[in-house]
């Protein structure tokens, strides 16, 4: 049983390996509360959900071009105008099986072996794994509960290396909720403009998510724009995370080179999911608004509540639907077995002695943190962090 350098060396998600666990209690009868996936609990709306029967009942069940059907990828350059102010040609637009695979399409084609990747942390879990998969290198540019865990351009600066190639971050942010402005974003595309062989893959998969008004696009910047990978889906936004739908808008070249790699791996995303997505692009704006709405309840609802808990350290999530705490104040405490070191010490034991399932921060770049999805109901959520605060109450 030979397994390749290649898979040894890649670590596993660490949001699905906790959602496992908890299947893996919940199977045994232990009653769970698991706030460790970002999977929306709200049905897919019902539009999307007709077009996808009437796309079966029409026989939309054959194979499509990769980069998928030339009317979705139409809808979604649409979409893009209509909602972000950003002109793309459907030519630029590449559809694909999720938004992860739109990620790992555009490193794999922009990367060599020992270029330079900027990873603002906290960052989504896959990011290094993927660059890692390019034969890459991730250097990791911390950030602090203090600055709403947002990167400055002179961050960036700081780390550029003539090996950099590529700066990979997200907006509204998994795992903070922090969401950059126009301003904090000029600020980084007026950098990234003075490096030539510098790209940006801007993942705005959360962008339907945001409670302070307008998404910013980085590909906003019309100066910059032809060295931008926009990268979105339908997973949060449209509660479609079943569908499997992502797609990229790029520079024609790279969009292209993403259709190549895309036919040697996959292929086109499924008919049927294509025909959702192209549904769920052609809804108006406000569609979402309604989930988004309860989302930011469920925010302040948690807040409220996580303010009650001695010694956590929060910041105001701006958008997305995690609370990202720092816990460093419970390192050095016990309960029996337990001794609790780092978050992921106190992820463990919150998940064995309260059943709830966290994710620690080690997954997104500093173990002094937890993320908590509040992306469920709010009885849930209610008896959760009741459960966290009585657990987290016995430590001494």
């Amino acid at each position: 049983m030979i397994l390749s350098d290649r898979i040894n060396a890649l670590s596993e998600s660490q949001t699905i390996a906790m959602a496992r666990k908890s299947r893996e209690l919940i199977a045994q009868g232990v009653d769970i509360i698991s706030l460790s996936l970002g999977e929306p609990d709200f049905p897919t709306p019902t539009p999307i959900k007709e077009a996808a029967k009437k796309a079966i009942d029409e026989n939309f069940s054959y194979y499509t071009h990769v980069s998928g059907y030339l009317e979705l990828r139409q809808s979604i350059a649409n979409k893009l105008l209509r909602d972000n102010g950003l002109e793309y040609t459907a030519d630029q637009i590449v559809v694909s099986t999720g938004a992860k695979q739109c990620i790992a399409n555009a490193v794999l084609c922009l990367l060599n072996a020992g270029d330079e990747v900027l990873v603002p942390a906290p960052y989504w879990v896959s990011y290094l794994e993927i660059v890692k998969l390019a034969e890459a290198k991730s250097v990791v540019i911390p950030t602090t509960i203090e600055s709403n865990f947002k990167v400055t351009a002179a961050q960036l600066k700081a780390a550029i290396t003539p090996k950099t190639r590529l700066l990979i971050f997200s907006t509204p942010c998994n795992p903070t909720g922090s969401v950059y402005s126009r301003s904090e974003l000029k600020a980084i595309a007026d950098l990234i403009i003075q490096y030539p062989e510098l790209y940006i893959l801007s993942d705005e998969i959360y962008e339907n998510i945001n409670f302070i008004g307008k998404h910013e696009s980085m590909a906003q910047f019309d100066f910059i724009k032809e060295r931008v990978i926009t990268v979105n889906g339908v997973s949060k936004g449209y509660a479609m995370t079943g569908w499997r739908g992502g797609y990229m808008a790029a520079p024609l070249w790279l969009a292209k080179a993403c259709d190549k790699m895309q036919g040697q791996f996959t292929s086109a995303t499924c008919s049927i999911t294509q025909k959702a997505m192209q549904k769920a692009m052609e809804l108006p704006a406000d569609s979402t608004f309604v989930m988004r709405d309860a989302f930011k309840k469920r925010r302040d609802l948690v807040l409220s509540l996580m303010k009650e808990i001695p010694g956590l350290k929060l910041n105001q999530p701006d958008g997305a639907f995690y609370v990202y705490p720092e816990v460093s104040w419970y390192f050095g405490k016990s309960k029996g077995n337990f001794k609790i070191a780092n978050a992921t010490d106190l992820s463990a034991y919150l998940l064995e002695e309260a059943h709830v399932s966290l994710v620690p921060g080690a997954a997104f770049g500093d173990d002094s943190y937890l993320r908590l999805s509040y992306a469920t109901s709010e009885d849930k959520l209610t008896e959760a962090i009741r459960r966290v605060k009585a657990a987290l109450a016995e430590l001494k």
